[in-house]
């Protein structure tokens, strides 16, 4: 079994395809330090989380989704110049980018409230969800007397998957920064996170979990949108309708944007 670890954790280190493995293996290669400090930080959290009452729960919930809401835009916005047909600069203008995220002071800062908007999201989700599964513990003996829209029945779900996925996601790049993790075979420059992205992204199996974790994301977004502003109160016959809309197009165009990359350089490559 130790064989196995260790063949696979060379995997994970030397090839892009190993970044699959990342999941798995966290324990293995990532420091002691990192484990104790951020069960110090989920452990207070998660106890408040339980002790909330259920709109409470609800209302930060939908902070947090907004604040991670924010943030995609940002994110979409930077990683477009990846594009030659957005910046053909040979990806000059993203490593500038990257490199102003990754040394900035204010976006460090800026990172702990992510994290933080992250965990609480995940955690309050994970218990709300828990909380209505207890309250109902068996379906309705009627197919469809539920009257939750289909995005909504499957929000765990979608949000399980994506949390994967984002552990990956952080394993392959924003771990590489920390040095927590090698970076892929080829790579010379931890920091080049051009070359890095047209590595992984020129692996087929890789662009295609990307692609699939997008079009999920997009069905999460879709529903997470309108239930946030539901739930802060913005339930109105004049503005539901707008929101409804801003929040198609939203979970839409988002993933989209971000789906668009991994094809470009999948049938590039």
């Amino acid at each position: 079994m130790i064989k196995i670890l260790k063949k696979l954790h060379l995997l994970i280190h030397h090839k892009p395809t190993g970044i699959f493995t990342c999941f798995l293996l966290l324990p293995e290669f990532l420091p002691l330090w990192f484990w104790v400090k951020a069960y110090k930080i989920i452990e207070p959290m998660s106890e408040t989380a339980i002790s909330m009452s259920s709109i409470s729960k609800k209302v930060f919930l939908a902070v947090a989704g907004l604040f991670l809401i924010v943030f995609l835009v940002v994110h979409l916005g930077i990683n477009l110049f990846l594009l030659p047909f957005v910046k053909d600069d040979g990806g000059e203008w993203f490593r500038i980018a990257a490199s102003f995220m990754a040394n900035n002071w204010i976006i460090k800062v800026f990172e702990v409230f992510l994290f933080g908007g992250f965990i609480l999201h995940v955690i309050l989700g994970v218990t709300l969800q828990i909380q209505n599964w207890f309250a109902r513990p068996t379906r309705y003996k009627v197919e469809g007397y539920s009257h939750t829209s289909f995005f909504s029945k499957f929000m765990i779900h979608t949000g399980a998957i994506i949390f994967i996925f984002l552990v990956l996601h952080l394993c392959n790049f924003y771990f590489v920064k920390l040095g927590w993790v090698s970076p892929p075979e080829g790579i010379e420059d931890k920091h080049d996170f051009y070359v890095m992205t047209r590595l992984l992204f020129a692996n087929t199996a890789y662009s295609v979990f990307y692609m699939i974790c997008m079009v999920l994301l997009g069905f999460h977004l879709n529903h997470a949108f309108q239930s946030a502003f539901q739930t802060l109160g913005l339930n109105h016959t004049k503005y539901t309708p707008m929101i409804k809309c801003l929040g198609n197009l939203y979970s839409i165009i988002i993933p989209l944007g971000f789906l668009i990359i991994p094809l470009y350089f999948l049938l590039t490559a």
